[in-house]
């Protein structure tokens, strides 16, 4: 039998990954950045919904309001699109023009999951079709769906719309999205919304230095696992020279930036409250370093995710606003002090996000698995 290599890099346990993700993710002390440089540094928002980039900013950057990123969004600084992992993200301009060219491969394995309902449908001409409607204005995807079945008939309606998004950078044209308002999805090109065309797609090489900013260290597989991406062993390999590495408590190579902050282990990490999707919470193929084993897949209900609270830097509950009471339901005990520390956090953030309306802050059952 082959004996397992010895790790000769050093090892990093899980609190010490865990303060290191988290001073990337601006979490262990609030960021003087703006609403626009933290977007980027961050590499995007997760945007399925409409509010949670602004609760994620909030809780990450001093200062915050939510106007700041309506009204980046009001002038096109910053877009809600498709792009990491096949979801809805909001970038700054800039990265919207160039990431969204870098993960166009997810998007054709996507695409590849309706190819029963687009036999006989010329791709090509599908996406010039879809442009020309598009930039012409705004659609929502059911405008889409019957407008290209006029030329295909006989196809999939749903299939032809989801070819639409997968073929054509499209982003959601506001007022969805703004703070305060509401809106149905609609949708152009991003080329046509920005005003500029799009931009080369960045090397990976370049990308992953970005990520492991934003996210490090981490392994091939979390960068993948963020991307939705496969076969970024080359990029880190290209790379090793100019990182250091370390290895989890699994043995598990990771990568990192030589400066990068990596604080002790004991470093204080106050109570973040953080909303549905966070990327905090998705962007690593072992997500043990933000959350604890014994609370896996409590976050989720179905297809429907909970918005969260951190204690102590790792996942420790979840929490809601019904009617105008915010509602912190812990996964464990907190002791007295903790749950003082999370009460001043909670009144915080309603400060930065519902300033002027009233809320109570009770604590919920806890909410066993």
């Amino acid at each position: 039998m082959t004996k397992a290599k010895t790790p000769t890099a050093p090892v990093l346990d899980t609190r010490a990954l865990n303060r290191a993700t988290l001073d990337r993710q601006l979490l262990l002390r609030r960021s003087p950045l703006s609403a626009r440089a933290g977007i980027e540094h961050l590499l995007g928002l997760q945007a399925q919904n409409v509010k949670p980039p602004y609760y994620a900013l909030a809780a990450r950057l001093d200062g915050f309001t939510p106007e700041e990123l309506s009204g980046l969004m009001a002038e096109r600084a910053v877009v809600r699109i498709v792009t990491m992992r096949s979801t809805i993200h909001t970038h700054t301009a800039a990265d919207c023009l160039t990431l969204q060219p870098l993960v166009q491969a997810a998007r054709d394995r996507e695409l590849g999951n309706f190819r029963r309902g687009l036999v006989g449908v010329d791709l090509d001409r599908l996406a010039s079709l879809a442009r020309e409607l598009v930039e012409a204005e705004p659609r929502t995807m059911k405008e889409l769906r019957e407008a290209l079945l006029v030329e295909w008939p006989d196809a999939d309606p749903q299939a032809l719309a989801i070819a639409a998004r997968c073929k054509l950078p499209l982003v959601q044209v506001t007022p969805r999205g703004l703070w305060g308002r509401s809106g149905q999805v609609a949708l152009t090109t991003a080329e046509h919304w920005l005003g500029r065309p799009a931009e080369p797609a960045p090397t990976p090489d370049a990308t992953v230095l970005r990520y492991l900013a934003a996210f490090g260290p981490a392994s091939v597989k979390d960068m993948q696992t963020w991307a939705g991406l496969t076969r970024l062993r080359e990029a880190f390999e290209r790379l090793r020279p100019q990182l250091v590495t370390f290895y989890d408590p699994n043995g598990v190579e990771l990568f990192d930036l030589p400066d990068a902050p990596r604080p002790a282990a004991d470093t204080p990490a106050p109570p973040r409250f953080l909303p549905e999707f966070d990327n905090l919470l998705l962007s690593h193929a072992d997500r043990t370093r933000v959350v604890p084993p014994e609370y896996w897949g409590r976050a989720w209900q179905g297809n429907v995710a909970h918005r969260t609270f951190l204690v102590d830097g790792f996942l420790a509950g979840v929490w809601k606003l019904d009617g105008h009471h915010l509602v912190v339901e812990p996964f464990g005990r907190l002791t007295k002090a903790q749950r003082d520390e999370v009460t001043a956090e909670g009144a915080r953030m309603l400060d930065t996000m519902h300033k002027g309306t009233s809320y109570d802050i009770r604590f919920g059952t806890v909410v066993g698995p």
